[in-house]
């Protein structure tokens, strides 16, 4: 099996070495097929940008948790974090960009220092949605942030937000001891300021991603059974259900390896490839930007440090023309996103 064929090292968090064992694709059972060959195989090779809608902006890895399928291998030992003056720059772009969706994330987001200002600055750009990705334990972390649901309304922030599963054994499995107490009490607190209610216009999804190296079921069916869980048991409402496949990368990559489980894997997401979730993967439509500053196709990229094929590299030299002309960088873990009904921050794509 895999761990026959390549050592697990300590470093394999490292992008560069992520990025070679991604790459090399040999497995027990035989090659597995480039990303690259397969999308050729319908006249899709090279991936080119649609029109740009979503700059997705990361605002640094640090977070209060440590959950076992993170892709960006956030935690509160990160030191990454972007400065007031990246966010200057970021802001510079959002005042002429032709996006109308701005997304932050993290890490948590809401633990950089800036982050509030770099709200209120950003709604005065006449973004049509804003989204904050929140893990929502966050808001129950301290007095510091207790009044982030009373400041994501005031500011109609579109809260998006990981919820592993309606049972708390599922969730603190993982995504750590004590989160799903802390995250129904979150959820609540946003229902009282009116996020999620049927009506409302401020909107409340959740992010499921599931716990184990197999990929989401029916995006429909969990947010029904979501809903129904939710309310019975905590009277909790919300919009939408995001279901989303983890990607072979960063901590779930070291998950895969270390349980004999990356090679099942990679051929399941082969097995289940979807030629017409490639119309409309994430990388289409967004520009990912890195707590530095760095351009990159989506935030999967960000983590193997991919940046966008592009002469605008970085957001100080940010030119959408140039940048709706660039191809889009792929590689294995590529398979994640076009697997079965495809997967974005966004929910499935087919």
């Amino acid at each position: 099996m895999i761990k026959s064929l390549h050592k697990r090292e300590s470093d394999l968090a490292n992008s560069n070495k992520q990025l070679e064992f991604l790459s090399n694709g040999i497995f027990a059972n035989g090659e597995l097929p480039t990303f690259k060959n397969k999308i050729a195989e319908t006249n899709q090779f090279p991936l080119t940008p649609n029109k740009l809608e979503i700059l997705q902006i990361n605002l640094g890895y640090m977070c209060n948790q440590v959950c076992e399928h993170c892709h960006v291998d956030a935690g509160p030992d990160r030191k990454e974090i972007m400065t007031r003056n990246t966010m200057l720059q970021c802001l510079e772009v959002i005042k002429k960009t032709g996006a109308h969706t701005l997304d932050l994330t993290g890490g948590a987001p809401e633990m950089n220092p800036e982050f509030r200002w770099f709200v209120e600055e950003a709604s005065k750009a006449g973004i049509k949605d804003f989204i904050v990705r929140s893990n929502l334990t966050i808001i129950r972390a301290n007095k510091t942030y207790h009044d982030l649901p009373l400041f994501f309304k005031k500011h109609n922030v579109h809260v998006v937000s990981s919820m592993p599963h309606w049972t708390q054994g599922k969730t603190d499995k993982q995504r750590g001891d004590g989160v799903f107490d802390k995250s129904i009490k979150a959820l609540q607190e946003l229902n009282a300021v009116g996020y999620g209610m049927p009506d409302s216009s401020l909107r409340l999804d959740l992010v499921y991603n599931p716990s184990g190296a197999f990929l989401p079921g029916d995006q429909k069916g969990l947010e029904v059974d979501f809903k129904k869980a939710l309310l019975k048991d905590f009277n909790i409402r919300f919009h939408n259900l995001f279901a989303i496949t983890n990607l072979p990368i960063s901590r779930f990559l070291d998950y895969l390896i270390a349980s004999d489980n990356y090679e099942d894997y990679m051929y399941a997401l082969v097995d289940a490839y979807n030629p017409e979730a490639v119309k409309s993967v994430m990388c289409t439509n967004t520009i990912s930007v890195s707590w530095d500053g760095w351009l990159y196709d989506c935030d999967f990229n960000q983590m193997l440090e991919l940046k966008v094929a592009s002469k605008v590299k970085h957001i100080s030299d940010y030119h959408e023309e140039l940048l709706q002309n660039r191809k889009i960088i792929t590689s294995q873990h590529c398979y994640g996103c076009t697997a079965g009904a495809g997967s974005s921050c966004q929910g499935t794509v087919a």
